[in-house]
């Protein structure tokens, strides 16, 4: 059953783990074979396919079907084509080479995050072609680079350019993650990524002596601070079965950096946090608290930015709204239950969202493990194959919402 093309298995299984198979690995993706792979997959299925190098190297490929009521805004469908590194000593299969097991698990780097959904949009879209539909609205693909380490060679620079707004995207979907329980989870917002480093410096000297006001003490009371915030953020969500991940801040320290030997007290040293703000923070007030720390460290304690990202937004999950109507009536009619949360980490969809495009974060993953870019990452055929049904339930569903306000 691990061969490709074997004989009974589901051609869209097939056509996925040939897409797994292309090392579009960081920190070295092997670009130009995905974007060969998605011209031939638009070359058979009759779509329009634009490229778009946004940075050297880096493209953007839009695949198009286009809708029957051109003055409606378009469908964005968004995947990335890149996937984080591997440590193949703790894989049980080569992570490229898609090894599907006896029970049907396809091993391989990029099952989860998120080939699945490229080839999901692609095979929906073929279904739905072969059926003989038509839609109102334009349904545009988009596959871009370097999702996995920031975006900023691929949709921060993409969201700028006369091409994306060519595209006059009313709605998106992205990426989101798998849900162990019966039901799938559907991301509206997520928390932004501050990256901050903080500096201390001090009185240098021998190590042997107590040197009073050193770069050490001040930092660690820094460290002191943010772990206390950390562990209160931390209890919050433990004592609220409420509250998912996403709705609270977290923070980790990633590193610390100073000192030349061990007998030489240092003048200067850094800690540097990974901070996730949560959607309702008040960035400039967290910002304030974060000067409020250095300075209570004593003189000559600052911080920098290496990531700052304040242009949060949410998107509408009321009811009222037609896009949001759309995608959940969908499950509705599929008997599927919806779980609406606030992505933790971050993707492509907050540039999205930041330039005014509604976008809903979604991997039709229930039933898995969350295995996104953690060794063994892996997929069930039935799980992935159950995937396409659900977008050819719920493509129909939004390429055909009403004309409205926004669609001038």
């Amino acid at each position: 059953m691990a061969s490709e093309g074997r004989e009974g298995e589901h051609p869209s299984v097939t056509l996925f783990r040939q897409y797994l198979r292309i090392r579009t690995v960081q920190p070295q993706p092997d670009y130009g074979a995905a974007v060969a792979f998605l011209e031939e997959r638009a070359c058979q299925l009759g779509l329009g396919c634009q490229k778009v190098e946004v940075a050297p190297g880096r493209v953007v490929t839009i695949l198009t079907w286009p809708g029957t009521n051109p003055r409606l805004s378009s469908v964005l469908l968004n995947s990335h084509t890149d996937v984080v590194p591997v440590f193949k000593e703790h894989w049980s299969h080569d992570p490229f080479e898609a090894f599907k097991d006896a029970e049907g698990y396809i091993y391989a780097r990029g099952t989860q995050d998120m080939k699945c959904v490229s080839i999901q949009y692609l095979e929906a879209v073929r279904r739905l072609k072969a059926e003989g539909h038509h839609f109102p609205r334009t349904i545009h693909m988009t596959f871009v680079p370097d999702e996995e380490v920031g975006g900023h060679q691929g949709m921060e620079l993409f969201v700028r350019r006369p091409e994306f707004q060519a595209l006059r995207a009313g709605f998106a979907l992205d990426e989101g993650l798998a849900n162990p329980t019966d039901a799938f989870t559907v991301f509206y917002s997520e928390r932004s990524p501050w990256w901050v480093r903080i500096s201390s410096t001090g009185k240098p000297g021998h190590s042997s002596r107590f040197i009073e006001d050193t770069a050490a003490e001040k930092l660690h009371k820094v460290v002191s601070s943010v772990l206390a915030f950390r562990e209160k953020e931390r209890q919050r969500l433990q004592s609220d079965p409420h509250l998912k991940a996403g709705a609270v801040t977290s923070v980790n320290l990633t590193k610390l950096e100073g000192g030349v030997a061990y007998n030489v007290v240092p003048a200067t040293m850094s800690a540097s946090f990974d901070f996730r703000v949560a959607p309702d923070v008040d960035l400039k007030a967290f910002e304030e608290q974060l000067q409020g720390w250095c300075r209570a460290a004593g003189e000559g304690v600052t911080f920098e930015f290496a990531q700052k990202w304040t242009e949060s937004r949410v998107t509408s999950t009321d009811d009222s709204d037609p896009w949001w109507a759309a995608f959940s009536e969908a499950f509705k009619d599929m008997k599927l239950t919806l779980e609406p949360e606030i992505f933790p980490a971050a993707t492509d969809s907050r540039y999205l969202r930041a330039v005014g495009v509604p976008a809903l974060g979604f991997s039709p993953m229930n039933r898995t493990p969350v295995l996104l870019h953690d060794h063994d990452e892996r997929l069930h055929e039935a799980v992935f194959l159950r995937g396409i049904d659900i977008y050819t339930r719920l493509l129909p569903a939004l390429a055909s919402v009403p004309a409205l306000p926004s669609d001038g």
